[in-house]
Parts: structure tokens; C-alpha cells; sequence
């Protein structure tokens, strides 16, 4: 997950960083950090990335979407 993808992922959401700290069971800070493109542990991303796919974000590929990465919203799940 790249830190753009988080970042698109919570505001497709209309979730802010508290909210996602507090579902992905991570502080504030910690979402900061990622979002601002710093190193965290790989277990640490996968909680976070975990969290926002029970919200019903899906992470697309650069061979998902002609522009590059992004994120969708699974159809009924974020609703």
C-alpha cells in the first residue's frame, strides 16, 4: 500500500486519521507516518491496509487501472 493510497482510501471512506487508527488498533502518529511516506514495520502496514478492506476498500494495481494505483470502494460494503 502506498502512503497515496491511505490517504485516498480514508477520504473515500470520509474517515479521518483517529478513526483509522482506532479500527486498524494503531496510534494516530502511526498512520501519520505512513501517510507522510516514512518506513513502518510490514506487519504494521498490513493491519492498517487489513482495516481499511473490512471498511470495503479494495487496493487496485498498476494493471487495474490505466493511471497507476488507486483504491475502490467494494459495492454495499462502506455503505
Amino acid at each position: 500500500m502506498l502512503p497515496i493510497q491511505c490517504k485516498m482510501a480514508r477520504t473515500a471512506l470520509g474517515i479521518g486519521v483517529r478513526d483509522l487508527a482506532a479500527l486498524a488498533k494503531v496510534s494516530p502518529d502511526t498512520i501519520a507516518r505512513l501517510e507522510r511516506g516514512e518506513a513502518l514495520r510490514e506487519r504494521t502496514v498490513d493491519d492498517i491496509r487489513a482495516a481499511l478492506e473490512a471498511q470495503g476498500v479494495q487496493f487496485l494495481d498498476s494493471g487495474e487501472v490505466a493511471a497507476g494505483r488507486g483504491v475502490a470502494l467494494v459495492k454495499g460494503d462502506a455503505e
